[in-house]
């Protein structure tokens, strides 16, 4: 048996490299570079210091971006959970067409969010957008959705709940189908209704679940950057400007490599920090109260 374990680690130990070098060249290139100078002006590994996170704490602009991914992710994931739970409870329950359902609920999430992101752009567009055709129709009169501040946040957010609430959902329906019966029988036997039901058998039950959800989307909802990329462009101004866009602005627009790599471990490690206490305080609340 000791023979065999050591012939399984030996076959893992390529991939395992792979997985290394992947993970850790990227990191110990880019902590390096951060602690450079390199820029348009002087291309190369100079080494400067500090001076790069030292300017981070004058920069707002990073600041405010940072703030204001924290914004557009905490509501996109609120939305997101809240519509594919309700969807998720809907096809749960025995409905005509359930399959069909469950299959055009995943096509956003299937689509590439490019593509997507100029289609949504070309919605909004102010003067040749369907959206402000509708609001035409329905007597409200054009909106400037991508040229002001809090539209263009709005559109940003709806783009997002629309492309990822069916992963949300598909997490969700996971969860209610893998649920025990007997507790819902009990409840029934007890005369409780579907709302009584709901906060005091499902919702508990699905607590685990809904914790790690909510996890795996904040961590991807931290990194939003093609649909701002594609829709607004961080504008108006800076209004829809998140971290991941700031840091593109500076490294590849104005060729900051040094300040741009200080910047990417700087929010790395916010990132790290702030998802670490958000999960440890679902785990505290959600799950425990559903224990």
């Amino acid at each position: 048996m000791y023979g065999l374990s050591r012939y399984k680690l030996f076959f893992l130990l390529p991939g395992l490299l792979t997985l290394l070098a992947i993970i850790l060249f990227p990191l110990i290139f880019t902590i390096r570079v951060s602690f450079s100078g390199w820029d348009a002006a002087s291309p190369g590994l100079n080494f400067i210091g500090g001076g790069n996170y030292g300017r981070i704490f004058s920069d707002a602009r990073f600041w405010e971006s940072l703030v204001r991914l924290g914004f557009i992710a905490t509501a996109c994931v609120l939305l997101e959970y809240v519509i594919a739970f309700a969807l998720a409870l809907l096809v749960w329950h025995q409905v005509r067409l359930r399959r069909l359902t469950r299959v055009l609920f995943l096509i956003p999430m299937m689509t590439t969010p490019v593509v997507m992101a100029v289609i949504w752009r070309t919605i909004f567009h102010e003067s040749l957008g369907p959206a402000n055709d509708l609001m035409q129709i329905l007597g409200i009169g054009n909106i400037a959705w991508l040229t002001s501040a809090g539209w263009a946040t709005v559109v940003v957010i709806l783009v997002d709940v629309w492309q990822w609430t069916p992963f949300m959902f598909l997490l969700l329906m996971a969860g209610l189908l893998s649920l025990p019966k007997e507790p819902f029988l009990a409840a029934a036997i007890d005369g409780a209704g579907p709302i009584r039901t709901f906060f005091n058998v499902t919702f508990p039950a699905m607590a685990p679940i809904s914790a790690g959800a909510v996890i795996i989307r904040l961590i991807e909802a931290s990194k939003i950057m093609e649909t701002i990329y594609v829709v607004t462009s961080g504008g108006p101004g800076t209004a829809t400007e998140t971290s991941s866009y700031y840091i593109f602005i500076r490294g590849l627009r104005d060729f900051q490599i040094g300040y741009a790599a200080a910047l990417s471990i700087t929010y790395l490690v916010i990132m790290i920090v702030l998802l670490t206490i958000i999960a440890k305080l679902l785990a505290r609340y959600l799950v425990k109260s559903g224990a």
